[in-house]
């Protein structure tokens, strides 16, 4: 029931992606009568779904610990779903803070994790994209949480981009190793350890390096993530917005952009978000996916394959032979850290 467009777009999303996953089941929950409307322009769908009523719905304006209360939501209920095994993933285009909320007192932190963190994938120009984590489930962060992330995104992004050892890197206001807060500089002293985990640490990078594609995994605290995410959106509307503006100035920049369509084309496609739609809430025991507010349904339907592609490749246990081997370490700084 989330999403700007409401249900239909929500369903025509889902229908993409059973074309792409055919083996994949639905379980749709939300007001009946809507969902089977919206069905009946689905017949391959409708076949593989069940749809389950709910007659209350969390609302984009509902603070978390409010819709965590409501009982019997469409949201909730996807969530038990997960937590029961009736199904093994959880996507919703809701309210961000309620299903975080949810999610994580449902289905708990996995052993090893204090914290679960948002996770998404951003365009770079390199051969891959890039990991960011946290964008904003934690706003304040110690280096243990630091760790625990870096860890997690790698993970992310040995399946998401099919890499054997990520680049990891600490989001920080300089790449020197003097540079950053205490929590920064003793994240980087226990990974720049944890050199048996399969991920290769880089130490630090700067936020003007997010799209640079030298890095596959950049770790920071859910402030500085959402500030940079949120600015990194605006940039590429007020570029995409510019060029707009520019090309219809006149005749010359009208003829000039029928020349350039084909590159405009692919900057277009490069910078859509819908290419990259489907945010992980990592280090919970079950797969949630938050799909944006606005995504159309090729944005539901990455979503949907983001899930499908964590399922296949069972990003929780992976999470959790990660935190084994990051537990085993007896780095004298992370003695420090328990001490403080």
């Amino acid at each position: 029931m989330g999403g700007d467009e409401g249900v239909r777009v929500m369903m025509a999303g889902v229908a993409l992606a059973r074309r792409r996953h055919d083996g994949l089941r639905f379980i749709l929950f939300g007001d009946e009568t809507q969902i089977k409307a919206a069905l009946d322009n689905h017949p391959n769908l409708r076949a593989a779904s069940e749809v389950v009523h709910s007659d209350s719905v969390v609302d984009g304006s509902d603070k978390p610990s409010a819709a965590v209360r409501k009982k019997g939501s469409s949201m909730s209920m996807a969530i038990a779903a997960v937590k029961s095994g009736d199904a093994g993933a959880a996507v919703s285009a809701g309210n961000t803070g309620a299903l975080m909320a949810m999610a994580k007192v449902a289905l708990r932190t996995m052993p090893g994790i204090d914290r679960p963190a948002l996770a998404a994938m951003l365009p770079t120009l390199g051969d891959n994209d890039v990991v960011m984590l946290d964008l904003g489930a934690n706003t304040e962060c110690d280096a243990r949480n630091l760790v625990q992330f870096a860890v997690m995104g790698a993970a992310y992004a040995r399946i998401a981009c099919d890499l054997d050892r990520p680049r990891v890197r600490l989001m920080n206001i300089g790449t020197e190793e003097l540079k950053g807060t205490d929590e920064i500089r003793d994240a980087a002293a226990i990974l720049r350890a944890a050199d048996a985990l399969p991920l290769s640490f880089e130490g630090f990078t700067e936020g003007d390096k997010i799209g640079r594609g030298d890095v596959d995994v950049i770790v920071c605290d859910g402030f500085s993530g959402n500030v940079a995410l949120k600015t990194a959106e605006g940039t590429a509307r007020f570029v995409t917005d510019l060029l707009r503006k520019a090309f219809t100035s006149s005749l010359r920049s009208k003829i000039g952009f029928l020349i350039s369509k084909p590159a405009m084309d692919l900057l277009k496609h490069h910078l859509d978000p819908n290419n990259h739609n489907g945010a992980v809430f990592l280090g919970l025991n079950g797969v949630v996916i938050k799909s944006h507010g606005g995504a159309t349904d090729k944005g539901v339907a990455n979503a949907v394959h983001v899930a499908a592609r964590l399922l296949e490749e069972d990003i929780t246990r992976r999470i959790a032979a990660d935190m084994a081997g990051i537990e085993a370490l007896s780095a004298p700084s992370k003695q420090e850290l328990s001490a403080k």
